[in-house]
């Protein structure tokens, strides 16, 4: 009797280490550092227990993956999702070190998170499981070592209580050393001002880029969001500021659309409280989910989860650009076909950069113990992407190359350069 393989659905670590050997091939990347960058240097489980609210103890699976340091402290998000497991780590840690090398910062790639759906639990459960998560991970996080952010689901309340717990494990005399262990803080914490929105201001800023490049405006261009979380917000106000009009979103709860324009305020007044679901926004219409990538307009931005975009829907897109609010929302082969229906993607290291710029920044100013106003860091922030914005778009006209690969490429360069430089220990 003959038996039928079921083909296995690649995963982002799948993807992430396709996109690497791609660019590793194209600029023949010396074989031995090849060898390093393709797996990470340390992956941390930890259970842990925390009572709940009714008096019941829970066991909780958390995670933080350390890819590579060769550029510096290891940096990423912690994300709190039920689809949090070390492969997904691995992979966002990755193109964390990738993110960050693009970037020009002193910094590397890791990721984290744990396995789990704030929503069925209380402010106080998410406080408690937060802090316990913190002091289990202990010193394999640290100022100068590895420095947290917030990712999907967590923000900076999270963050303030991970920097308290892990401040309180210190000498008294040394915790205000350790203020920024973790990035996304609120202001008045420590955060930087313009921390809230500059992923999503990154997404907008890299859109106005490529537009300007094409001697176009923003005005009156139509676009569609996936996730209406802090980067799909952000970018969709900066953007409708510059006159593009939001014609639909999409979420875990509901598909929204108004051709005429959803006003980006009232759709976030809505959602903020309803645990940030749109669903009954009443300046919109629902719509079959499976007809959302297909709409027709200008461009799309995928800030929801990673793998969204795949070979099943790739098809039915009909923009021609795509700017990746998310970490690997568009899978390999949806890429390549994509690419050649000639639709231009802004990568992810490139175009959501913005973030972990102004991560950057806070580490900056409390190890430094500045304040800078809102206008100085928006203004840093343009500055440094605009920067990494055309080395991109350079690399990738000059030598005829997708976006993706010439960041990349770049990204991996500056490593390899360190590596060489510095040789390997022993």
């Amino acid at each position: 009797m003959e038996i039928l393989e079921v083909k296995k659905q690649k995963t982002m670590l799948d993807n992430v280490l396709e996109q690497f050997n791609k660019t590793a091939d194209s600029m023949n990347l010396n074989s031995n550092i090849r060898k390093i960058l393709s797996i990470t240097n340390n992956e941390i489980i930890i259970h842990f227990p925390v009572k709940m609210d009714n008096g019941n103890v829970e066991i909780f699976t958390g995670y933080r993956v350390q890819h590579n340091n060769a550029l510096g402290p290891y940096k990423g998000g912690l994300r709190y999702h039920p689809t949090v497991d070390v492969d997904d780590a691995k992979a966002l840690a990755m193109w964390m070190t990738w993110k960050t090398s693009l970037a020009g910062l002193p910094y590397g790639g890791a990721k984290g998170g744990i396995q789990i759906d704030p929503r069925n639990y209380s402010l106080s459960e998410l406080e408690r499981i937060t802090r316990r998560f913190t002091y289990a991970l202990g010193d394999n996080i640290g100022s100068e070592y590895d420095i947290p952010a917030p990712d999907v689901n967590t923000n900076e309340q999270t963050m303030a209580w991970m920097a308290d717990t892990f401040m309180s494990t210190k000498s008294p005399n040394e915790r205000s050393n350790h203020k920024h262990v973790v990035t996304g803080k609120p202001v008045g914490s420590g955060g930087l001002e313009g921390r809230d929105r500059a992923t999503g201001f990154g997404v907008y800023l890299t859109l106005r880029l490529l537009f300007e490049g094409r001697n176009e405006t923003l005005k009156g261009k139509k676009f569609i969001v996936q996730g209406y979380g802090n980067v799909g917000y952000w970018a969709s106000h900066f953007l409708n500021n510059d006159g593009a009009i939001l014609i639909a979103t999409q979420d875990a709860h509901a598909t929204l659309i108004n051709t005429n324009g959803i006003s980006v305020e009232d759709l976030y007044e809505h959602c903020k409280p309803r645990k940030g679901s749109t669903k009954g926004f009443e300046g919109a219409i629902e719509m079959n989910p499976d007809d959302f990538f297909g709409l027709e307009c200008d461009f799309i931005i995928p800030a929801a989860l990673g793998n969204q975009i795949t070979e099943k829907n790739a098809d039915k897109i009909k923009s021609k650009i795509i700017a990746e609010g998310a970490n690997g929302p568009i899978n390999n082969e949806a890429e390549h076909i994509l690419l050649n229906k000639n639709v231009t993607i802004i990568p992810d290291i490139l175009c959501n950069s913005g973030g972990v710029i102004g991560s950057y920044f806070e580490w900056l100013q409390n190890r430094n113990g500045e304040l800078w106003p809102l206008d100085e860091v928006m203004f840093k922030i343009e500055k440094k992407l605009t920067i990494n914005y055309k080395r991109v778009e350079k690399l990738a006209n000059t030598n005829k190359i997708d976006w993706r690969t010439a960041a990349y490429t770049i990204a991996i360069s500056r490593i390899e350069t360190a590596y060489i430089e510095r040789g390997i220990f022993p």
